[in-house]
Order: C-alpha cells, then sequence, then structure tokens
C-alpha cells in the first residue's frame, strides 16, 4: 500500500511539474502540494526528531502565501508513522522544529539568518525566491514560462544530513551555492 500511494505520490509531482500556472491562487496551490510530496522523496535522520511521537513539521516561515492550501494538503496524512503538522513560524527557533521550511520570496532579508540558525540541522530548506539554491536553500521552486522548476542543492542537502531520493532529482536542476551564499 506504502509503495502504491509513493508511486501516485510520484505521479502527481510529475503531472505538476508539467502543468502550467495560471494565477498566483493556483501557482500557490501548486507549491502546496509540493511541499506536501517532499516529504515522500527525502530521508531524515532519526536525530531530525525530538522523539519517537514527535510530528512531522512543515513550517511557513514569515508570510504566508498559502491560505489554507496547505493545511488541506496536509489534514489527516502521516510521513512515517508520524502525524503530519503544518505550523507558522516567525523566529528561528521556531523554524528549528520544522522537517521541512518554506520561505516566501518575500523573507529574501531573513533568509541568511534562517539558514545561519540552521545550519547542520536536519530541515529541508524550501523557497521561492530566484536564486534561492545558489544561496543555499535545498530546493528553489522556480516559476518559469508558468512552470515551477524545482531546483536542488544537492550538498547543502547532504551537509543537514538529508537524502533526497534520485526521483526527485531526476526532474531538477542541480544547483550550487555562490560564494557569497547570496
Amino acid at each position: 500500500m506504502e509503495v502504491l500511494r509513493r508511486l501516485t505520490a510520484l505521479v502527481a509531482m510529475a503531472m505538476l511539474l508539467a502543468s502550467s500556472v495560471c494565477s498566483a491562487a493556483s501557482e500557490y496551490e501548486v507549491k502546496a502540494v509540493f511541499l506536501f510530496n517532499f516529504s515522500h522523496f527525502v530521508e531524515w535522520p532519526a536525530a531530525a526528531f525530538p522523539g519517537p511521537d514527535a510530528p512531522f513539521v512543515i513550517g511557513v516561515f514569515g508570510h504566508d502565501p498559502f491560505g489554507s492550501g496547505l493545511d488541506e494538503a496536509a489534514r489527516g496524512e502521516t510521513i512515517n508513522g508520524r502525524p503530519l503538522v503544518v505550523r507558522r513560524v516567525s523566529d528561528v527557533d521556531g523554524a528549528a522544529g520544522c522537517q521541512i521550511l518554506f520561505m516566501h520570496r518575500s523573507e529574501e532579508a531573513r533568509m541568511r539568518e534562517v539558514l545561519g540558525a540552521l545550519d547542520h540541522r536536519s530541515t529541508l530548506t524550501v523557497s521561492d525566491l530566484a536564486d534561492a539554491g545558489e544561496r543555499g536553500v535545498m530546493i528553489a521552486l522556480a516559476t518559469e514560462n508558468n512552470r515551477i522548476r524545482l531546483r536542488v542543492n544537492v550538498d547543502s542537502a547532504r551537509a543537514a544530513r538529508l537524502t533526497i531520493s534520485s526521483k526527485l532529482l531526476r526532474s531538477a536542476e542541480i544547483v550550487a551555492a555562490t560564494a557569497d551564499g547570496g
């Protein structure tokens, strides 16, 4: 059953990669599904969780462009037996408690601070800032020609002891951080 669920998620993700983004509202509905699906294509070490019963947390840092879309995608879901929880966080302490952290492009001024605080923590960082991957964010959701493209910084993920599935990497552009990190 789990294999079928993951295969369904992979097919849905592939379809989303090929789909067009028509408006700001639908863009963030698509991005919410991406965030949820990343949980199926990344492996976290046990140390990424405060305990065996701790939930799997998707955090939205600062400005929340999703409305209820992300909550709807996560409602009733579990990740490896852990309940999936969506949290809105406004400081680096809250960010540290997340397994996936989305930073909206409007949070550019705080990105370096957040990434510094999460350095070597097992938090998958995701952003839709144009050059987020080159700044050290692990997955950038870039909108190009009305399509969402993934740009993955594999080195940042490895430094955080996260393993990104080759299935996800096949559909992504691999990027490296620049010397100044943005």
